[in-house]
């Protein structure tokens, strides 16, 4: 594959605009383990090759474990791995990714509602649309994964 445009050059207004979004990130009340849960998980559902790779790396920095991530596209047949919060923010991530399919079901909401209040939900949500809008700008523009 032959990279293409780089976005943060050639529009360099949508790119700063994208690294807020990054920045507010920052601030909010998920931990870096959980943000990167969802960061990974979706960008696996979007094949997106280049924010696995640093989201994976990422994950290990704040002390993942290979095992986890290695498990986490089958998630759901290793409950045991995985919090109860966990599970809630990977149904999430799964069914905003792929909302052409069904959204965000009643069932998840209800569930995250039970353990995240409105804000934390808003904030999950944000999170879950910036990965996906990475990804999208990744896979677009053929953005190289570091070696």
């Amino acid at each position: 594959m032959s990279a293409r445009i780089n976005m943060a050059t050639v529009d360099t207004a949508a790119y700063k605009a994208m690294m807020g979004l990054e920045g507010y990130l920052q601030t909010i009340s998920l931990n870096h383990i959980q943000k990167e849960l969802i960061k990974i998980r979706a960008s696996q559902i979007n094949g997106c090759a280049f924010c696995l790779d640093m989201h994976t790396k990422d994950a290990m920095k704040y002390g993942e474990t290979p095992q986890r991530i290695y498990l986490l596209n089958a998630w759901r047949e290793a409950l045991d791995l995985y919090t109860e919060e966990e599970q809630v923010l990977l149904a999430m991530t799964e069914e905003i990714t792929l909302i052409s399919q069904k959204g965000l079901t009643e069932e998840t909401y209800y569930k995250a509602k039970q353990l995240f209040d409105e804000g934390q939900i808003a904030q999950i949500i944000m999170a879950i649309v910036t990965i996906n809008a990475w990804n999208r700008i990744a896979i677009s523009t053929h953005l190289p994964i570091a070696k």
